[in-house]
């Protein structure tokens, strides 16, 4: 399981995306790219639910592998996740996601050890 704690701590396995590529599950893409274009407010195709994680070699969705801000500072800083960067408790970007998550500060807490 380590390998599927994204940067910012979220579980990678639980993901829709990511469950929906495993198992080449259209319905749930459709599903996931539904919800993600109303939460978004862009369109999200279908083509885009395609992701085997954040911190694992595969395909990822658009936003994982190239918007988000998080996976990109944690590849700049080169660190494992964001639970090593020395920063992370005073970090905006990754702050966001735990008022909303804290399962995700639990995990990188947990990695850490």
């Amino acid at each position: 399981m380590k390998d599927n704690i994204a940067y910012c701590g979220i579980n990678c396995e639980a993901c829709e995306a990511r469950i929906a590529t495993i198992n080449d599950d259209n319905e749930l893409r459709r599903k996931v790219s539904r919800l993600w274009s109303e939460l978004n407010d862009i369109e999200i195709t279908l083509e885009m639910i395609n992701c085997t994680g954040c911190r694992v070699d595969g395909v990822k969705t658009i936003f994982c592998d190239s918007i988000c801000p998080i996976r990109q500072c944690a590849l700049e800083k080169k660190v494992e996740t964001c639970g090593n960067c020395p920063e992370m408790e005073k970090c905006e970007k990754v702050g966001m996601i735990f008022e909303n998550n804290d399962e995700a500060y639990q995990n990188l807490k947990e990695y850490k050890k």
